[in-house]
This record gives structure tokens, sequence and C-alpha cells, in this order.
């Protein structure tokens, strides 16, 4: 477990995300996401509420069993969603 957590950064990132193939649409939130902007930008940009949004940001992150934003970010970019 120790090795694991030095060689890919925390045990939840030893799981194979890419494997986790994500919905046109919840590959644009991640994108805009990603380039930093807000759910309500996300909003605005995609023409959608900022609950649903908000909800697209919650389901993509418990489909792929991430906690934060920072890990969001990490995962677009190991997946070529934005580029770093």
């Amino acid at each position: 477990m120790l090795e694991s957590i030095r060689t890919k950064g925390s045990v939840s990132e030893s799981r194979n995300l890419s494997a986790i193939v994500l919905r046109p649409r919840e590959r644009e939130i991640v994108q805009l996401l990603s380039e930093g902007k807000s759910s309500k930008e996300v909003a605005v940009i995609l023409g959608i509420s900022v609950k649903t949004s908000e909800t697209h940001r919650a389901n993509i992150m418990r489909k792929l069993e991430i906690h934060s934003v920072s890990q969001l970010v990490r995962y677009a970019v190991r997946n070529q969603i934005v580029e770093a």
C-alpha cells in the first residue's frame, strides 16, 4: 500500500479512472470546470440552470469517486480533456 502511495500519489488514484467513460456533456462540464469556470459560468456557457450545472458536477465527481475540484482537474489533464 505504501508503495502505491509513493508511485501513484494516493491509494484512490491507483484505480483506473480512465476506464470510466464520461458522456459528451459530462466531458464538456469537466473541461469547463478544469479551466477554472464556476458552476454559474458553466451554466451560462451551456445554457442550463445553475442547479443543473451543480448536479452534473456532483454526479461526475461521484461517478469518478473524486472529492475535490483539484482532483477533477488532475483527471482532466491525465485523460487529455484539457492541456496542462
